[in-house]
């Protein structure tokens, strides 16, 4: 979860069942639809609703399928990564990469992966020097140093 530097919205991402994960912009008053909406299913393959929209609650701005079971997620605001500036990055713990969702007027454009094979990633902070760190579980903290 983080507060946008822009809009002062908060965002958040949800690690849902096996699939529904989400990235949510919360709003007051809002209701996000848990569990009557969703895009997952029980981890033991059975159904938690068929609905995946109803009146009166909101869609997510974006979902993962397959569920990547997102751990972290932060805003890049540093200019030392080229064309990152804006991105939101999110651990990707069942696939051990780190993925970075480029945003075009709140709406997901592109998605890459980065720092593929170094294992789960618990934490992701951009720090008071603008570059990334990463917590890599049960190896430490990385930093992410651009490439030229």
């Amino acid at each position: 979860m983080f507060k946008h530097p822009k809009t002062g919205k908060i965002w958040t991402n949800e690690h849902g069942p096996r699939g529904g994960d989400e990235i949510n912009i919360i709003e007051k008053g809002k209701n996000y639809g848990w569990p009557k909406i969703t895009y997952g299913i029980n981890y033991s393959g059975t159904t938690i609703t068929k609905n995946k929209s109803l009146p009166n609650m909101e869609q997510p701005l974006y979902y993962w399928l397959p569920s990547i079971a997102p751990s972290s997620f932060e805003y890049i605001s540093s200019d030392i990564y080229p064309g990152w500036k804006g991105s939101l990055l999110a651990g990707a713990l069942v696939f051990k990469y780190i993925e970075r969702i480029e945003l075009k007027n709140d709406k997901v454009i592109f998605r890459s992966k980065i720092a593929e094979d170094l294992g789960r990633p618990r934490d992701i902070k951009q720090g008071p020097d603008g570059y990334i760190y990463a917590s890599i579980e049960g190896k430490g903290i990385y930093k992410i140093i651009p490439t030229k």
